[in-house]
């Protein structure tokens, strides 16, 4: 009786890490693997969906998320975002907007280039290093939750025009 409770406990502990070790990669795990960070999402992504044909990809929170990242960028993430997804970059991006001065204006495209993330508005953009990014912002916090900053967001001192 002993060597088939044994042989069960065995073949459950086997099902259970190939079904584990089977699981979906989440859509941080997904980013880097297009050579992206996991910090261009906020924390809470519900689900996502790929086609890795075409690169479409959709990504869903539980609704709005909004943060500030050292108290000068405002950002906005809608409850569902898409765009295309490819080697270091995603384009036709929607979903996402950062504030402006007084307006609210969509970043249409990120581009990762060596070191840096360049993010585009459409006419203009702004480079930073890509380890501003290591970890991902909290909705409602950032990265400043409990009075803990987790990292600095350093930028490149020259906003770009295209």
């Amino acid at each position: 009786m002993g060597f088939v409770n044994g042989s069960l406990s065995a073949i459950l502990c086997l099902i259970i890490f190939a079904s584990s070790s089977l699981a979906s990669p989440t859509a941080y795990e997904k980013l880097e693997e297009y050579n992206l960070p996991i910090g261009i999402l906020p924390k809470g992504v519900l689900g996502y969906e790929l086609d890795p044909s075409t690169g479409k990809f959709s990504a869903s929170f539980n609704s709005s998320c909004s943060f500030s990242l050292e108290g000068s960028y405002q950002l906005r993430y809608k409850p569902a975002i898409r765009g295309y997804v490819s080697q270091g970059r995603i384009s036709g991006l929607e979903g996402v907007s950062v504030k402006l001065f007084l307006f609210w204006v969509d970043i249409v495209e990120v581009v990762r280039s060596g070191d840096d993330l360049e993010f585009s508005v459409g006419i203009a953009g702004a480079g930073f290093p890509v380890n501003n990014f290591e970890e991902s912002p909290q909705c409602g916090c950032g990265l400043d939750c409990n009075g803990v900053k987790v990292i600095k967001l350093r930028s490149n001192p020259l906003v770009g025009s295209y």
